[in-house]
């Protein structure tokens, strides 16, 4: 994880996160909709990335081996950061939903009222799947990181 997040500047702990909400660390998931791996790759993303990445001979197995799922899942990750400006509300509603449905969300003022952040998300899964990461990652980042000692002593 760590070497794959670091390299496409995703925080380790989000990757985490995500990997967690995605397939609870199983290597070997496959979603009803296909997505495989430790990110829930669809295989049209993962076609599209390894083009992007140059990687060789791809087929969807290769969505199965750890390293290559979490290169391409960070690599996709910074694709929608870069298109949604850093915001992680809609890189991870996007990364659940399609890009296409954000950017769609993000002109409808049911759902923006400004243009530029969701104050709802239409797809329950989406929805649920956004605030299941952000928990996540709220966790990991409350274990793990250099602070958890001091945050543990004003709990106890």
């Amino acid at each position: 994880i760590y070497e794959n997040a670091i390299y496409y500047d995703i925080d380790p702990y989000l990757v985490a996160a995500i990997i967690k909400t995605e397939s609870k660390f199983y290597e070997k998931a496959i979603s009803s909709k296909n997505a495989r791996g430790l990110m829930q790759i669809a295989p049209i993303t993962g076609k599209w990335a390894s083009e992007e990445l140059h990687i060789e001979n791809y087929t969807e197995e290769l969505l199965f081996i750890p390293n290559i799922n979490i290169r391409i899942g960070c690599w996709y990750l910074s694709v929608l950061r870069k298109e949604f400006d850093g915001n992680l509300q809609l890189m991870l509603a996007a990364y659940n939903g399609g890009s296409g449905n954000v950017r769609k969300w993000l002109k409808d003022p049911r759902y923006s009222k400004d243009g530029t952040k969701l104050h709802d998300i239409p797809f329950y899964e989406t929805k649920n799947y956004v605030e299941k990461v952000m928990r996540n990652y709220s966790i990991y980042r409350f274990i793990y990181t250099e602070n958890a000692a001091i945050q543990w002593s004003f709990i106890f």
